[in-house]
């Protein structure tokens, strides 16, 4: 086993909730007055960082904890149409299996959390729902001392720059995922110690198997 705990991000990582996201970005714009993304920027912005989009869109760093609160409100409400990316549950059961400890760090709020992995919620040790934006790194070095596994057999698996970077604070493996919401040649930009493709090539990493 190369890594003793996996620590994930939650939406765009385990659970399929960029669409939903998108389908309300606007009606956020609108309530915290910042600007609409229209649809022939969507694609570039999954090229960027939140810095980037932040600056780009025209939020405001101190509108965020309300507009994070907004959105986890209206996730919470919708959490029925949220689910989790196809192979995501049989990773769980087979990391579980193996003895790798599973821990999840979002900005999403833990009921939802919960809710959409449903019997696999039991697998998970220990739950950080609710992160600041760019407050990751601390939450990353507390499920470390919650576990008492280093840092270095700690593998951070998410979607997003900001959680690269968060890993990188914490001094911890990073493992970025194609399929949520930054375009693999970003990440790739970024130098992750994994890129992951397809879902068993976590398994894989972190079990120090052959994928």
């Amino acid at each position: 086993m190369r890594y003793r705990l996996a620590i994930f991000d939650f939406d765009g990582t385990l659970a399929d909730s960029f669409p939903w996201v998108i389908g309300m970005m606007n009606d956020v714009a609108d309530r915290f007055n910042f600007r609409r993304v229209e649809d022939h920027e969507l694609e570039d912005l999954r090229h960027s960082d939140a810095r980037q989009i932040m600056r780009r869109l025209g939020i405001r760093r101190w509108k965020l904890p309300m507009i994070a609160h907004y959105v986890r409100s209206r996730m919470a409400a919708d959490v029925h149409l949220i689910h989790m990316f196809p192979g995501i549950p049989e990773l769980l059961d087979e990391l579980s299996a193996a003895g790798v400890r599973l821990a999840v760090v979002s900005a999403n709020g833990e009921p939802t959390i919960r809710a959409v992995l449903g019997e696999h919620a039991k697998l998970f040790e220990a739950y950080a729902g609710g992160v600041s934006m760019f407050g990751k790194r601390s939450k990353l070095l507390r499920m470390s001392r919650l576990t008492g596994v280093p840092a270095a057999q700690c593998l951070v698996i998410g979607d997003e720059i900001r959680d690269l970077d968060a890993a990188r604070a914490a001094r911890m493996p990073f493992g970025g995922v194609s399929w949520g919401s930054t375009r693999a040649p970003a990440m790739i930009a970024r130098t992750p110690d994994y890129l992951f493709f397809k879902v068993p090539e976590i398994r894989s990493a972190i079990l120090g198997e052959e994928s």
